[in-house]
Parts: structure tokens; sequence; C-alpha cells
């Protein structure tokens, strides 16, 4: 068959390289992800903070937010939301606030105690990914800090968002 009567290719159809590279993606971010999880455990109290709940923390870090705001971000249903968000005003790690621009509704914010919690959280990571990353070549050090850029924007691209605003 000539190359004029090739169909074109489909730009909503990833090509075999393209599917390659998202499944050796997937591979190593799931066990990146699974790596970070069970090296921390030693430092700190995974079980008394799951995943799920430090996300809700790092989120009303930058804000408070309402119930329903925190869902959309988080991409959760509102009563998952809720049921997180009980087990933090439980732990002291979050407050209900009214909402100045809706006195009918609140919004949550993280107490003292929430910031510190989450920023012991993020030291002990950072304090792990260094040593992991100082144990590596300098080749590979470099490689894995040039790579920041692009899984940054991949990041954006997954989540539907754009970094520039």
């Amino acid at each position: 068959m000539s190359s004029q009567h090739r169909p074109a290719p489909d730009p909503l159809v990833p090509d075999t390289d393209a599917l390659a590279g998202a499944q050796r993606l997937t591979d190593v971010i799931t066990r990146l992800r699974r790596a970070l999880r069970s090296s921390i455990r030693s430092e700190f109290p995974w079980e008394a903070l799951p995943m799920a709940q430090v996300e809700l923390l790092q989120t009303l870090a930058v804000a408070p937010m309402r119930v329903g705001e925190l869902a959309a971000r988080q991409r959760l249903a509102p009563n998952t939301v809720s049921g997180l968000i009980s087990k933090l005003l439980d732990a002291g790690l979050v407050d209900r606030q009214p909402d100045p621009g809706d006195r009918r509704t609140a919004r949550i914010a993280l107490t003292e105690a929430g910031h510190q919690q989450l920023r012991d959280w993020q030291s002990a990571h950072e304090r792990r990914l260094a040593t992991a990353l100082a144990g590596l070549t300098s080749a590979d050090r470099q490689a894995v800090m040039q790579a920041l850029p692009g899984l940054d924007h991949l990041a954006h691209a997954l989540a539907g968002t754009d970094p520039t605003r």
C-alpha cells in the first residue's frame, strides 16, 4: 500500500510508543507511591493520617473551603469528603468557620494542629526523598530533577488545570 492511500493517524488514539511510555510511567509512579508510603511508616504514624486526609489538609492549607468546594477540588463525592472532614474534626486538625459570603454555610479550615501535622508529614517525606536522592548517582539525580517540569505539566494535564493561573 502506498503512503498516499494510508489513513491519517487518529490524533485521539495514542501510538504504540506513547502507550508503552504510559505503561512504564504508570508502573514507576505506582512503585514510587508504594515506596514512599512504606518508607514513611517508620517515621510518621501513617495509619493515623491516611493519604486522602493528607490531601485534604494540603488543599486546606491554601485557604479554607466549603465541603462542596473540597469535593470538587479533590474529585470526590461530597459525602466521602464529609466523612474525611469528620475524622479530621475529631482529631482537632480542622475546624468549621462561618463563611463570610454566606452565613448559612461553613468553611473548613486548618487548625494550628492541622498545620503542624501537615508540616511534620511534609518534612518526613522531604527527608526520605532527600536521603534517597543523595543515594543516586549524580546522573540519575540530575535526570530526576530535569524530569520535574515535565511531570508537573503532566499532572496539570491530567487534572485539567492550567498551571499559569
